[in-house]
């Protein structure tokens, strides 16, 4: 992983809110038409079981996905999957600070969004009274769907996270079922500190699920190691449904493999780095960096 060579500043004011809508931006050459009722419930049911079309015009598609049931006040009610026509795109509207995240597909970025000027915008509605677990699975599900529908689609953008895929990474996968979302949707971050040796690892996208992100502010370390951690963290919060108490301690690293003999303290605390949001602190022991006012382990 090398870290591109931007500064940037904080901005605690952007926020992020948990178990909103999962949007998808799917990026094109050229102008794409929305393609026929038939054909997309056909797609759709395919990847995600019982569908109900309930729209479809030149403004878009929508879908009831009944296969899944959101738990509201006034009862159970299927999240809805809505599908854009196509628009215009510009690259031009997405700063340094979110290029320099997007670690999937550094060598095709700039080449993607010079060349993609149309999108197409998906995303889910009411999916969040679903469990993590089927929340993830209906957006993966969605997604895969989404890359058959459009050959055409080049690559495709994920909001919460930041994450950019080309989509021959997307079609061509050999992902588990229950490890996409943490691989398409969720994105380890990587910073230096600037005027320090200290560098900083966070995630970002799992607030959709209504999970918390993961943060490391450390120094010494390679951070490789360190982001393949935060995956590692983000997966098991998954798996487990977010087990993490403060001041519960997890395996840490040594010689580049998670040790069970290396304990480092979880902390929830307020994100360091912009989206604001409250995230576990993971005090990597010797290698912690800024001023930490609790013993570990206390």
């Amino acid at each position: 992983m090398d870290q591109e060579n931007h500064v940037f500043e904080q901005d605690l004011k952007k926020e992020v809110r948990p178990g909103g809508p999962f949007l998808m931006q799917l990026l094109f050459k050229e102008p794409v038409g929305l393609p026929d009722k038939e054909r997309m419930s056909a797609v759709m049911a395919r990847h995600l079981g019982q569908v109900e079309c309930f729209w479809h015009d030149e403004k878009g598609a929508g879908f009831a996905a009944w296969h899944y049931k959101s738990e509201f006040k006034d009862g159970p009610v299927p999240p809805q999957l809505m599908i854009t026509s196509c628009s215009s795109f510009s690259g031009a509207d997405f700063d340094a600070f979110q290029k320099s995240q997007m670690w999937d597909c550094m060598e095709e970025r700039d080449r993607i969004f010079t060349e993609c000027q149309y999108q197409v915008i998906a995303t889910d509605l009411l999916a969040a009274g679903l469990s993590a677990r089927e929340r993830a699975q209906l957006d993966m599900d969605f997604m895969e769907a989404l890359a058959e529908l459009y050959p055409a689609c080049e690559a495709i953008y994920f909001q919460a996270s930041g994450k950019l895929f080309p989509i021959g990474r997307i079609r061509g996968h050999q992902i588990p079922r229950e490890d996409r979302f943490v691989y398409f949707a969720v994105n380890a971050r990587f910073f230096n500190i600037q005027g320090t040796d200290d560098m900083l690892v966070d995630t970002v996208g799992m607030s959709t699920l209504f999970l918390p992100d993961v943060q490391y502010h450390f120094h010494g370390m390679d951070p490789n190691w360190v982001v393949n951690h935060a995956y590692n963290m983000a997966s098991y919060l998954f798996d487990n449904e977010n087990p993490i108490k403060d001041g519960d301690t997890i395996d840490g690293i040594a010689d580049g493999e998670m040790n069970r003999a290396v304990q480092w303290v979880c902390r929830y605390e307020q994100a360091l780095i912009q989206p604001a949001r409250e995230v576990i602190d993971v005090s990597m022991g010797a290698y912690a960096s800024g001023n930490r006012d609790r013993q570990e382990g206390e």
